[in-house]
């Protein structure tokens, strides 16, 4: 009996004891959406997508039963893709303030892009891909360049061994190439890299030219730099310095049956381009300062640089200058032909902006050269390949992100219409999910109206 007691106090006392709360999911899902697959073009229709830890953790059919996830976000009739990545992006570095850099930040991912490639490097550009990775700073996946190797950073090729030895070890992603580099300083950088095993990207200067560029394993040259040079007949006997503006002056001399040889000599070193096209057609271009600035996103953006971008334009094309709009539609026919030809035999075509460059408001610009991407007669599927799948081969990260698919991150867009139909409708944007964070679209256009606020007192 005394047994029976003492079994009786000890059930008692368990049950008086606080029994934990189970811990509630943290597991997101979008039901009943259409899934574009960026390596075939296919939409997959009416399937499920279940994110957890930042991750893609099972891609099914509707699900009737959705208690167990912690957000259900309603796909139905919409689609999802991957998130875009901009390959020629540029990281606001200090005196900037963070709010400023955070700012710009969301920018590009209020439309849409989750990755960004800087340009321009700067040692506080390292921290804050730490930050970001960390989830501590709000922003795309960072990759950078080291700061600018140029005729006036490197003059030696000590300088040049020296420089490209301390940005490896500082962990910079690859080397931010610029103009004014001599050959043989250049060739040391090119030695250098490969034997410390970082890439090298960017402008090909005047002195070393597009095919020994092109032959000494650029990872991307941008802006078809070199290229328009590159159709000028050796026969032509110009000075390579007197080239204007990535080749403008050269335009009557090119002679476009070269192409096809810069075109296989791209392919057959593995050279990626960003074209950078906008920067062509709204910078450089026929187009009035004023009409730019007239643009939405103008609002967004400072209204000191807005003004600087009006002037710089005006410097470049107003009078008193070389511009000829009869002459800018020649050269810039040549570069869409080259895009095209590039796209269509060459190594692969990433997207690229150049933003915030003169009138390309960050992330907003991606959407301007699209359009430039569609003038040189890419499709809307070779140009959302161009920021998904292929800046995911670019950086050697295929299993990362650049697609939807279980295990890689959840970086991802929702659209309310079919980009593969008509590409405009990447800027129809429901939400934008960051490493498994959703970010839907009131909590976008709510940010967007503080930035505009910010940029007005700027």
């Amino acid at each position: 009996m005394q047994r029976l007691f003492i079994l009786i106090f000890v059930l008692l006392l368990g049950s008086c004891q606080e029994i934990p709360e189970q811990k509630k999911s943290s597991a997101i899902l979008i039901s009943d959406v259409s899934i574009l697959d960026v390596s075939t073009g296919e939409i997959m229709e009416h399937k499920s997508i279940e994110i957890d830890s930042g991750k893609i953790r099972r891609i099914t059919g509707i699900l009737k039963d959705t208690t167990g996830f912690q957000t259900v976000i309603d796909g139905k009739g919409k689609y999802v893709m991957p998130g875009l990545a901009e390959m020629h992006a540029h990281i606001p570095a200090p005196p900037i303030s963070q709010e400023q850099l955070e700012e710009t930040l969301f920018l590009y991912l209020s439309n849409g892009i989750t990755t960004i490639r800087g340009m321009l490097g700067h040692p506080s550009h390292l921290e804050l891909k730490k930050l970001v990775a960390k989830g501590k700073v709000l922003g795309p996946r960072v990759f950078t360049s080291s700061p600018s190797l140029n005729g006036n950073t490197v003059r030696t090729v000590e300088e040049a061994e020296a420089k490209v030895t301390e940005y490896q070890k500082d962990g910079y992603d690859f080397l931010k190439i610029h103009p004014g580099i001599l050959r043989p300083v250049f060739d040391q950088i090119v030695t250098t890299a490969k034997e410390v095993n970082i890439p090298f990207a960017g402008h090909v200067p005047v002195d070393v030219g597009i095919r020994h560029a092109l032959k000494s394993g650029y990872a991307s040259i941008d802006h078809v730099d070199g290229y328009l040079e590159g159709l000028v007949p050796e026969t032509a006997g110009v000075n390579p310095r007197e080239n204007g503006f990535f080749g403008y002056d050269f335009t009557k001399l090119a002679d476009t049956s070269l192409i096809p040889s810069l075109v296989s000599l791209s392919k057959e070193n593995k050279v990626w381009i960003v074209p950078t096209q906008s920067l062509f057609e709204r910078w450089f271009a026929p187009v009035s300062a004023d009409q730019l600035l007239n643009e939405p996103e103008m609002i967004y953006m400072p209204v000191t640089t807005l003004t600087n971008w009006k002037i710089r334009k005006e410097q470049t094309m107003g009078k008193g200058t070389n511009f000829s709009k009869a002459q800018w539609e020649r050269f810039n026919a040549i570069r869409l032909q080259l895009i095209k030809a590039l796209q269509d035999n060459g190594h692969g075509i990433l997207l690229g902006s150049d933003a915030p460059q003169l009138f390309n408001v960050p992330g907003f610009s991606i959407h301007h050269e699209i359009v430039g991407m569609i003038n040189a007669g890419l499709t809307p599927f070779q140009i959302i390949q161009s920021g998904t799948l292929n800046p995911a081969i670019y950086f050697e990260q295929q299993e990362v992100f650049g697609q939807i698919k279980e295990g890689m991150v959840a970086d991802l867009l929702l659209l309310r219409e079919n980009p593969m139909e008509d590409i405009k409708a990447l800027k129809k944007l429901d939400g934008v999910m960051l490493g498994g964070k959703w970010i839907d679209r009131k909590s976008i256009d709510k940010k967007l109206k503080v930035i505009a606020s910010h940029a007005e007192n700027q």
